[in-house]
């Protein structure tokens, strides 16, 4: 959804207009370089509980003090990735320089700082406090020891993958199990930069492997000899740990693929793809396989649900 585009002002007003807007959207006071194009966007998509906001402009600076901090009514924790331009960050007494590709986070319910002097991107999952279910203390300190996690780089590519289909994402039935799933890998991004102990390591290592299984859904070979090789664990520890979390790992990678065939049967754009390339395409050897999990899984046939995504 677009928030803002300075397009859509007269450059007369554009200065005043984009800086009050910004400042609306973001709770914060927002200063904008002069500049001959002076310019800035805003986009937002929702996934559930998880908010994907992509913001570029000129060169600005936006801060927020105590004052503004306190009237925050839901504590929202920011992370984000930049994508142009080299931006200055500092927040708890902790600075940084944020290059394009890296990671940060700001909670945004406490007073920071932050700036790029040229035109900048910045992408950003923005995760409710209460939705990560861990101390207020550990997120804030985990926000200057985010390369300390091992998941810093898989979640940093997750991010880049979400905003390049944030579109399709948010449009379908799915959005809302992908902004938790998303939300699960950002609270063991988190706890994964403080001191170990035994529970923080196997969500690391379970998040790890979520997004192993994302990124390999379409291989039809994917197996638990290949996941735990990757990972360097027993088939018996693989197990133990989808069966500590409640699940199964052949169940979990059935479930992911079915529903990535589900969202792609829905898509205009792959009408003109046979049901069995489809399943053939989301790692199901078998088409008639396929259709059976299919409608055990959702009630419908496959056909029924290219129907349904037609209307």
């Amino acid at each position: 959804m677009l928030v803002l585009d300075s397009c859509d002002v007269p450059p007369t007003a554009r200065a005043e207009i984009v800086t009050t807007l910004m400042a609306e959207t973001s709770a914060a006071t927002v200063t904008l370089a002069p500049h001959a194009d002076l310019h800035a966007r805003m986009d937002l998509w929702q996934l559930g509980r998880l908010a994907l906001f992509r913001s570029e402009s000129s060169g600005m600076a936006m801060s927020r003090d105590v004052r503004r901090a306190r009237r925050e009514e839901t504590p929202i924790v920011a992370l984000a990735v930049q994508e142009r331009s080299t931006a200055r960050h500092e927040q708890f007494g902790h600075r940084q320089t944020v290059a394009p590709g890296r990671l940060m986070m700001v909670d945004l319910s406490a007073p920071f700082a932050f700036s790029w002097a040229t035109s900048g991107a910045s992408r950003a999952l923005q995760v409710p406090l209460d939705a990560l279910g861990l101390p207020p203390e550990v997120v804030r300190e985990a926000g200057a020891r985010l390369d300390a996690s091992p998941l810093a780089g898989l979640v940093t590519r997750h991010i880049v993958d979400l905003f390049a289909a944030a579109d399709r994402l948010a449009a379908s039935e799915q959005a809302a199990a992908i902004g938790s799933a998303t939300i699960d890998l950002v609270r063991a991004l988190l706890a994964s930069t403080g001191p170990r102990d035994p529970g923080a390591t196997r969500e690391t290592l379970l998040a790890q492997v979520h997004e192993y299984v994302r990124q390999r859904l379409r291989d039809p070979d994917l197996d638990a000899d290949e996941i735990a090789a990757v990972h360097a664990l027993s088939r018996r520890r693989l197990f133990e740990l989808f069966a500590d979390a409640g699940s199964s790992l052949e169940q979990t990678i059935i479930a992911r693929r079915l529903e990535a065939a589900h969202d792609e049967l829905g898509r205009p754009g792959a009408r003109h793809k046979a049901i069995a390339t489809v399943a053939h395409e989301w790692g199901f050897r078998d088409a008639a396989h396929f259709t059976r999990r299919f409608k055990d899984a959702y009630g419908i046939t496959p056909r029924e649900r290219r129907a349904a995504g037609d209307t």
